[in-house]
């Protein structure tokens, strides 16, 4: 289990129509109440249909939240509750989106697999290096396959068959697994369903990697199509599921280069290659509340 060590801090993230003295506004909030800012970014992004739109992602050290200066600046009771009910009140003032993580707080992420092992193997390896910064309470997949891989890593592993007259009974109990198990993530390690929009609606956010810049060679042996087509680079991209199949916000892209030398199992090698990277800088982006979606796109700090 990942503990918490050191000072805990707070990551807001913040979306709002472009505006003069948004960050000294955001800033002063928290000089206001004695709190230090360890860490700031912005984007303004003025290609919008809307009108310019502004993005910040502000890291707060909470060690100065018991001061006399906090206390007082929040009429009394200075704590997160107070803090989060006084930044809604300004951000209702911006017309701004916001949110609010906390580091004391590990989430936990659920893996959903099928037989496919590379990016289970490579999650989890990063997971235990403390590259991703989470828990991972259990490995979900329709065949019984990885459950070898997820018992090496005394992680529950449940194998919940799939069929067309099944699907909706299946999804059913994959919601109560993550309810059970709370999990604020889950990651589609080359889970090979589709989700239907109920169970995206009611889950929490879901991440996936597809095999490619979207949406080319969709389907069977992609990188067999793509060997086929003499292609010179193949790529991976890591992007949020919604009801839209392979649509959604993209978090992450990469490619690498092929040639006529390769065969397409080599590629294929070479590919998951990709995606195991791709996946992985998606997901420790998500953990470490690098990512506001706006839309149909993401801004990524």
């Amino acid at each position: 289990m990942t503990r918490m060590t050191g000072p805990v801090h707070a990551t807001f993230l913040v979306a709002a129509p472009d505006q003069p003295g948004l960050v000294a506004r955001l800033a002063g909030f928290f000089y206001n109440i004695g709190l230090n800012i360890i860490d700031a970014s912005n984007h303004s992004d003025v290609f919008t249909d809307e009108g310019p739109r502004f993005f910040m992602r502000l890291v707060v050290d909470l060690s100065g939240l018991s001061s006399p200066a906090a206390v007082d600046a929040l009429g009394g009771s200075a704590t997160r509750s107070a803090i989060e009910a006084a930044f809604r009140e300004l951000a209702g003032a911006l017309s701004a989106r916001w949110s609010v993580d906390y580091s004391d707080h590990v989430p936990k992420m659920a893996i959903l697999v099928t037989k496919d092992p590379a990016c289970l193997y490579d999650l989890v390896l990063r997971q235990r290096a403390g590259e991703l910064r989470c828990e991972i309470p259990l490995v979900i997949s329709n065949h019984p396959t990885l459950e070898a891989v997820a018992e090496s890593f005394r992680i529950p592993f449940f194998c919940l068959p799939i069929t067309p007259e099944t699907k909706r009974e299946q999804e059913r109990q994959v919601l109560h697994l993550l309810k059970k198990h709370h999990v604020d993530l889950v990651v589609l390690a080359r889970y090979m369903q589709i989700l239907s929009e109920e169970m995206l609606h009611e889950g929490p956010p879901v991440i996936n990697i597809h095999h490619g810049f979207l949406p080319a060679f969709q389907g069977a042996k992609p990188y067999h199509q793509a060997h086929a087509r003499g292609v010179k680079l193949i790529g991976a991209t890591a992007h949020y599921a919604t009801r839209d199949l392979d649509q959604g916000p993209i978090i992450e892209q990469d490619v690498a280069r092929v040639n006529h030398q390769m065969g397409p199992e080599e590629m294929t090698r070479l590919g998951r290659d990709v995606e195991r990277l791709v996946l992985s800088r998606a997901v420790r982006a998500h953990l470490e509340r690098r990512v506001i979606v706006e839309g149909r796109r993401t801004v990524v700090f």
